[in-house]
């Protein structure tokens, strides 16, 4: 439909899905748009307690591929494993809405109480909620969505386990809309409305010398890497923006093929979300520890759906079970405890590097490996 509007009104897509990002009714997009073309488009506005879907960003290797896609100079900013938050505020009425747009106002109550104390009478700023210890380092992200999907005993929780909320942007100040200015104007706001101690930590620079050492330091507090972003882009709602980089340290295992299930559209009749499992040396038995279909190049799917239909023990209407015979390395964020897989523990964020046809599953890693990486990563004992 965005696409029809675009065509029968003769402006640009970017441009009409701005607006229905904003608008929320596409009969007032094709309308403005029929009507007054990209001018008319350009006046619908993020507006107060209608949340919009956050700017999310793509993957950089490192600081130095990072600072080059830039141009040469970036804001890094930590980047903490919790819950993305956007915060509305309209004098003493605050709305709190997570990436899915739902209203969690309720469950936060300690960010609600420094939203209100906030001096800007109408506001809204983009950030991070995240549960942290008496130290306040993070935990782990499965412990600060108990806090961000909770609806009974808050208060219980709350003192429990504490919620910290850092911003790293300004969409909305007063009845001025920002979201179109750079990201160098929109800081320079957020800075002069949220105290120091409410901003995630940044570092503007064009040394790869200076950012390996704010990414260091991130690591080093407990997060999982650096936000990387242009001064000068837009906040794109809702996409995947050129002007965001995420750098993040990703653990990898090489775990063995349980399973694989039929893809779906262009994977179709080619076996391609992949069971992983790793060996449990107490038992003798292969573990579970979640799935991906994400990585996997064409050529690794016509390669895979043969040598996993030599290996078929079994299967059930969508998924072939297979001999554990085959080594693939999967690149990870984290392990979270999970009550879903019987080793306790799962793959966040999984995804194939490569297969190690170089390695027998008497070289893969074991259940031994995963616990220490989440024991390394959490403090908790796994399993």
């Amino acid at each position: 439909m965005l696409e029809a509007i675009a065509t029968a009104s003769r402006v640009s897509g970017p441009q009409v899905r701005r607006a229905a990002m904003y608008a929320r009714d596409l009969g007032a997009v094709a309308q403005a748009a029929l009507r007054g073309g990209a001018e008319a488009l350009g006046k619908f506005q993020l507006e107060l307690f209608l949340p919009v879907a956050p700017m999310l960003a793509r993957t950089a290797a490192d600081v130095a591929t990072a600072l080059r896609e830039l141009g040469g100079v970036a804001a890094f900013e930590w980047k903490m494993d919790g819950a993305r938050i956007q915060v509305h505020k309209r004098d003493d009425e605050v709305r709190i809405y997570t990436r899915g747009l739902n209203d969690v106002t309720a469950a936060l109550p300690e960010i609600v109480e420094r939203a209100r104390s906030l001096p800007a009478q109408a506001l809204i700023i983009d950030g991070e909620a995240i549960a942290v210890d008496a130290a306040g380092r993070p935990h782990p992200f499965q412990i600060t969505m108990r806090r961000v999907g909770r609806r009974l005993d808050v208060e219980a929780m709350r003192s429990g386990l504490p919620l910290a909320a850092f911003f790293f942007d300004c969409l909305r100040l007063g009845e001025q809309s920002l979201a179109d200015r750079s990201t160098r104007e929109r800081f320079e706001v957020l800075a002069a409305t949220v105290p120091p101690a409410a901003l995630m930590p940044r570092l503007v620079t064009e040394s790869e010398a200076a950012a390996s050492d704010f990414y260091d330091a991130a690591l080093a507090a407990g997060h999982e890497g650096l936000m990387a972003k242009s001064l000068e882009a837009p906040y794109a709602a809702g996409n995947r923006g050129a002007g965001w980089l995420k750098i993040k340290r990703a653990h990898t295992l090489d775990l063995v093929v349980l399973a694989a299930e039929w893809g779906h559209g262009r994977r179709s009749g080619k076996l391609s979300n992949l069971h992983l499992g790793a060996l449990d040396p107490a038992t003798g038995e292969y573990v579970m520890l979640g799935k991906t279909f994400k990585g996997l190049t064409d050529a690794m799917l016509e390669w895979q759906t043969r040598e996993f239909l030599e290996r078929e023990t079994h299967r059930d209407r969508w998924t072939v079970y297979l001999k554990p015979e085959l080594v693939v390395e999967v690149a990870f964020s984290d392990l979270q405890a999970s009550s879903r897989y019987p080793g306790g523990l799962a793959l966040r964020l999984a995804r194939v590097k490569r297969y190690r046809t170089d390695k027998s599953t008497a070289e893969a890693d074991t259940m031994e490996a995963v616990r220490r990486i989440y024991v390394a990563q959490s403090g908790t004992p796994g399993g």
